[in-house]
């Protein structure tokens, strides 16, 4: 609190600047890198003597900065990152140190799993940021311990560290939008400040197993034999936004022994706008239709968004899904991703994939790993997100 009080003033002046905000779609976490030769760190005996009698923990974010970090963190607030708050909560047991996260993942905990799970972060504050906009006085108020942020945005950065808040960078696309390695460095860099949790050998030997099982069985496709697959990131009856190479997509469809029909668009991020012509042209095997949009399969097959898709032949195949929506929208990194995985492969590739019990194996998984039992019913809802869910999301 004294601490909170004394940063006031040195943030006045950058209060106002903030308010504005920086339009931030893409992870800039490269162009912001700190590298600095002298933060690399290999700590000499008594070096590392003195860090353990010292009440902080220092840590190297993604973006290159070293950051000292109170050992006893209570408080926790996430800036930028949306499937943040959810990997935090997950890998804690518990969303009591959440005190602030961004609304659109705190719609996705209403709407989804989380919320049900670890009820305590729907408690969590919002009006701090809108996902794009830090309001630096109003996070001050909630007096956080620790601030995660989108690696990159020095902005953001600048005013933190004038208002004397311990800010950590984590960053999407550091790892060319890897899904699993992204989720195995988030849970690295977490591990790093909450030592006494540390999962990180756990789920990446799970993650590598389920890679590993997929790559085993997709790996005798012949070029011929591998689906084309399309995302729509985004769908509605005045755009069409899909994955192209530099997003999340194009590792998901290479994972599964698949082709990304929108390879050759060379767009960042979420940037892929098309047309239906264009997918005509693509003519794709399987469509996963994601959580950062309502559609719905149902508004293919019936061509009820304005588009006609009943030549596509994932359409004439009904091989159109809703990507599962359990602890966060599952497009992106998060504690859902190895069963992601293996979900987006069975569904990819029938046939290879059709003794797995998915259901099993991911109450396995989070039970194992994370120590959240969940229910048949919970899991079905996971893989079968309904269209009021869809919706609600997009508030």
């Amino acid at each position: 609190m004294k601490r909170r009080l004394m940063a006031m003033l040195l943030a006045a002046a950058m209060c106002f600047t903030m308010l504005g905000g920086c339009a931030s779609g893409n992870d800039s976490s490269q162009s912001g890198e700190n590298t600095d030769s002298s933060q690399s760190t290999q700590s000499s005996p008594n070096e590392a003597s003195n860090e353990e009698e010292k009440d902080t923990i220092t840590v190297v974010d993604h973006g290159g900065y070293t950051v000292e970090v109170p050992k006893q963190i209570d408080r926790v607030a996430v800036v930028g990152i949306l499937p943040f708050p959810s990997v935090i909560a997950m890998y804690l047991g518990s969303a009591e140190k959440l005190v602030g996260i961004p609304p659109a993942a705190k719609s996705a905990a209403e709407i989804g799993l989380l919320g049900e799970i670890f009820p305590e972060i729907l408690n969590a504050e919002t009006g701090y940021t809108n996902g794009s906009d830090l309001n630096i006085e109003e996070l001050m108020n909630l007096d956080p311990d620790v601030v995660f942020y989108l690696a990159g945005n020095d902005e953001w950065k600048t005013a933190m560290d004038s208002a004397g808040i311990p800010c950590i960078g984590v960053s999407t696309s550091k790892w060319d939008y890897d899904v699993l390695e992204t989720y195995d460095q988030w849970i690295d860099l977490l591990s790093q400040v909450f030592p006494e949790e540390n999962k990180s050998k756990e789920v990446s030997e799970y993650s590598q197993e389920i890679y590993d099982k997929i790559q085993e069985r997709v790996s005798g496709l012949s070029e011929d034999e591998k689906k084309e697959i399309l995302f729509l990131y985004q769908y509605d009856d005045s755009q069409i936004v899909t994955s192209g190479k530099h997003f999340f997509g194009q590792f998901w469809a290479d994972a599964v022994g698949g082709k990304n029909a929108a390879e050759e668009i060379q767009a960042d991020n979420s940037n892929a706008v098309i047309n239906m012509e264009q997918i005509y042209a693509w003519d794709p095997d399987v469509v996963f239709i994601t959580n950062f949009t309502s559609a719905m399969p149902d508004d293919l097959y019936n061509g009820s968004l304005g588009n006609d898709w009943s030549s596509v032949q994932a359409v004439k195949d009904e091989a159109v899904y809703k990507m599962p929506l359990g602890s966060y929208r599952s497009f992106t990194p998060g504690t859902d991703t190895p069963v992601t995985l293996l979900w987006m492969a069975q569904k990819t590739y029938p046939d290879l994939f059709s003794d797995i019990d998915l259901a099993q194996e991911v109450k396995d998984y989070y039970k194992e790993i994370y120590g959240v039992e969940l229910t048949d019913e919970q899991v079905e809802r996971m893989y079968n997100p309904e269209a009021h869910d869809a919706e609600g999301l997009l508030r």
